[in-house]
């Protein structure tokens, strides 16, 4: 049964693997509520099935920024280990919330990012991103690892965000530089999503049948997407980031509950 499930599931990770190499958001986003909606799981069996996805394309995405863009690697640990710590103890309570009240935080979540996705100005025309210098930062670098709290919780509680999350908190109140503040988020982000991967995957809440499948396309595609997003307008990109986080967002809502 599994061969001829990955003939079918490797063109959708695929499909997966490029929007989230377009998007620089490792597939979560798109998988999440795919899983939930389209395959009937459980909102923690959802998240922790993208995780498989996601977890081989942050690895990848990780060693390839800190080539390009490497940042001190007293940073780099200090920021993975309390990401990890709050990565593991948030996934821990997530595997075991009521389904549809962790649906609703992801729902509420991604809405919410989207609005601010649609207030927040294009990175290249973001006068706080350009010109960030340390110098200037509102925070001391000693509170750098306190990021990984935020960006933990998120990766822990949700699958996904963590990033999305730290990157501009690196930005606006440490100071850091765009490519740097994007080196230390994948360095955040990376080990959390193996804590948090490891933390479904013991509470049972991983289908590795859809999710290996899933991975292995995804790889084939994601630097088709990494290329296609560096030709398109950043205000461009920005706005179809914005409309999907909304797609995605507004299914997952209780609406039910809100009426």
């Amino acid at each position: 049964m599994f061969p001829t499930q990955f003939l079918w599931m490797f063109p959708l990770g695929a499909a997966v693997g490029f929007f989230g190499g377009l998007f620089g958001i490792g597939g979560g986003v798109i998988a999440v509520p795919l899983f939930a909606l389209a395959f009937g799981m459980d909102q923690a069996l959802a998240q922790g099935t993208a995780l498989v996805m996601m977890v081989p394309n942050l690895i990848v995405a990780w060693w390839r920024y800190q080539q390009r863009h490497p940042v001190p690697w007293r940073h780099v640990f200090a920021i993975a280990l309390l990401a990890s710590l709050t990565t593991a103890i948030s996934a821990h309570f997530a595997a075991r919330l009521d389904p549809l009240l962790l649906r609703a935080l992801f729902g509420a979540f991604m809405f919410l990012l989207a609005l601010s996705m649609c207030r927040r100005p294009p990175v290249g025309s973001d006068p706080t991103c350009r010109n960030a210098d340390p110098r200037q930062a509102r925070l001391p670098g000693s509170l750098l690892p306190c990021v990984g709290v935020v960006g933990g919780s998120s990766m822990g509680l949700l699958g996904i965000g963590g990033g999305l999350l730290a990157t501009p908190l690196f930005v606006r109140l440490f100071g850091q530089r765009q490519t740097v503040a994007q080196s230390l988020a994948l360095a955040l982000v990376t080990p959390s999503s193996v804590v948090a991967l490891a933390s479904y995957a013991q509470a049972h809440k991983v289908d590795w049948q859809i999710g290996l499948p899933l991975a292995v396309g995804g790889l084939f595609t994601v630097s088709a997407g990494v290329a296609l997003a560096h030709r398109l307008p950043e205000r461009r990109m920005q706005q179809l980031f914005a409309m999907l986080l909304f797609a995605s967002a507004l299914p997952m809502l209780p609406w039910r509950l809100i009426g």
